[in-house]
């Protein structure tokens, strides 16, 4: 996708996430959130994981124009052009170890989902483990890292989404919220819905867990009974239907000899 020098020049120059102005559209769960917002950094989450180091509360939030070592899952680099996409990343702690939050890259995606919906999209597709797709593209990606200590588990929660679809080519499909809505909202509006929804979402799963969102998980899940392969570093697993998810989070897959699951992984369409 071309784009002109002023489009590129406009972009540069957008002002960044004002913490007041999105405050005031969180309603009730502003008091729940403390939102910074920098310009450049090495990437939200590694900052985040430094302040949670040094007390940081549940809600502290980051959000950045543009990250210079920004990271998807397994390492992956996550680039984006400043005003292409909204990228944060957000602390949150819960009680009990860290073995007790199975499930919950699944669970945030249920809340990025939510919101989005709430913003006007439809037909929004969840991935395992931790992919939005529209129209059979990516218009958002989760990172979720966790960490014990005696007060119980912080996880750190990496969120990009797509605000228009990205200029450079990428191994898979993606897209933006500009190729699906008629007018792109404002991102103070876009990222208090994703705060208000990921509120919602983190209280049900602190109570119940991954089980208490499974129903909106495999109600939204994109490649149900489709034929997927499951890779494990790089390598192909195992070839079967996908079933979705189990109570746990883990990936059910239909084999020759049952239903195998799996609590990590990547996992690709194979050719039907």
């Amino acid at each position: 996708m071309s784009r002109s020098l002023n489009e590129f020049r406009t972009i540069a120059a957008m002002p960044l996430i004002d913490p007041p102005r999105l405050r005031s559209l969180l309603g009730p769960v502003a008091g729940r959130f403390d939102v910074d917002s920098v310009a450049e950094i090495d990437s939200t989450s590694s900052e985040l994981l430094r302040r949670a180091a040094d007390g940081a509360p549940a809600g502290t939030t980051l959000v950045a124009d543009r990250q210079t070592a920004g990271r998807g899952r397994r390492g992956r680099d996550w680039f984006a052009n400043p005003g292409d996409c909204l990228m944060f990343s957000l602390l949150w702690r819960f009680d009990g170890p860290a073995g007790r939050l199975s499930g919950l890259s699944l669970a945030v995606g249920v809340a990025v989902a939510v919101a989005l919906e709430k913003l006007g999209v439809s037909d929004v597709g969840l991935k395992w483990p931790n992919d939005v797709l529209l129209a059979g593209g990516k218009v958002a990606g989760l990172l979720v890292e966790l960490a014990s200590d005696r007060r119980g588990t912080q996880a750190v929660i990496g969120i990009g989404l797509n605000m228009r679809r990205p200029a450079v080519e990428l191994p898979f499909p993606a897209t933006g919220l500009a190729d699906e809505l008629a007018s792109l909202p404002d991102r103070h509006v876009v990222l208090a819905e994703l705060l208000v929804a990921l509120t919602d979402v983190f209280d049900r799963f602190a109570a119940g867990g991954f089980a208490d969102l499974q129903i909106a998980w495999q109600g939204r899940h994109a490649w149900q009974g489709k034929t997927v392969s499951v890779l494990v570093d790089d390598a192909v697993t195992v070839t079967g239907p996908c079933l979705g998810a189990d109570a746990d989070g883990a990936l059910l897959i239909a084999t020759a000899h049952g239903t195998e699951r799996f609590l990590s992984g990547d996992i690709s369409l194979r050719p039907s």
